[in-house]
C-alpha cells in the first residue's frame, strides 16, 4: 500500500509540475493537493518507528503544508496566508523532532545555518518592504527546523532519523529557491527545482514516521 500510495504521489507531483509548466491551472490545482494526499496517507498508514507524538506532529505539519499549498498555488498568490501555513507546518515538524530529541547546542550545525540563515536576510530584505518581519521570522523557523534535523540523525542514527533529516534540507532548498525567484530574480527552470524538492521534502517526512 505504501507503495502505490508512493507511486500515486509521485505521478501526481509529476503531473503537478508539468501543468504548472504548461498553464494548464485547473490540472495543477487537482493534482498538487492530490499528491500531498496520497503522502499524507503514507504518514498515517505507516507503522511508528518512534512515540505516537512524532506521527501525530508529522501529519499535522502535512495538513498545514496543504493550506499554504492552497493559497502559493493561486494564480493571484496570496503569500501572508501561504508563509502563516507554512510556518504552522514547520512548527510541527520541529515539535515532531522535539518529542524524540533533547535539542542540544552544536556549533558545526548552527554555523552552516546561521550563516545561511544571514546570507538569505541580505538577499532578500531589499526586496520585501512590509514583509521583512514575518520573512525574516520565516527563516528562522525553518533554519531551526533544518538544524533539528540534522542534530536529530547525528544524536540518533538510522534510516528514519536520515529520512526526516534530509526532508528537512530539501525543504530549506525549495524554499530558498522560491523566496529568490519571487523577490530578487527569475531563475530558469526554478518551479521544476522548487516542486521536485518540495514534494520529495514532504514525501521524506511522511516516511520518516
Amino acid at each position: 500500500m505504501i507503495a502505490a500510495l508512493s507511486i500515486t504521489a509521485l505521478a501526481a507531483g509529476l503531473g503537478a509540475i508539468i501543468a504548472d509548466q504548461t498553464g494548464r491551472w485547473k490540472i495543477h490545482y487537482a493534482l498538487k493537493p492530490g499528491a500531498m494526499a496520497a503522502i499524507i496517507l503514507i504518514a498515517v498508514l505507516r507503522t511508528p518507528a518512534f512515540p505516537p507524538r512524532y506521527q501525530i506532529f508529522i501529519i499535522a505539519g502535512l495538513a498545514a503544508s496543504v493550506g499554504g499549498d492552497v493559497f502559493m498555488m493561486l494564480r493571484e498568490k496570496k503569500f501572508t496566508e501561504g508563509l502563516t501555513c507554512f510556518l504552522v507546518a514547520h512548527g510541527l515538524y520541529i515539535a515532531a523532532f522535539l518529542a524524540t530529541m533533547r535539542p542540544r547546542i552544536d556549533p558545526w550545525t548552527i554555523l552552516p545555518l546561521f550563516i545561511y540563515a544571514i546570507l538569505m536576510m541580505q538577499v532578500l530584505f531589499p526586496h520585501l518592504g512590509k514583509l521583512k518581519a514575518p520573512v525574516g521570522l520565516y527563516i528562522i523557523v525553518i533554519t531551526s527546523m533544518a538544524g533539528l534535523g540534522i542534530d536529530r540523525f547525528i544524536l540518533l542514527g538510522g534510516t528514519p532519523a536520515l529520512t526526516a533529516g534530509a526532508a528537512a534540507i530539501l525543504f530549506v532548498i525549495s524554499d530558498s529557491v522560491l523566496a529568490v525567484d519571487l523577490f530578487v530574480r527569475k531563475i530558469k527552470g526554478a518551479q521544476w527545482l522548487i516542486l521536485s524538492t518540495y514534494f520529495a521534502a514532504q514525501w521524506l517526512f511522511a516516511m520518516s514516521v
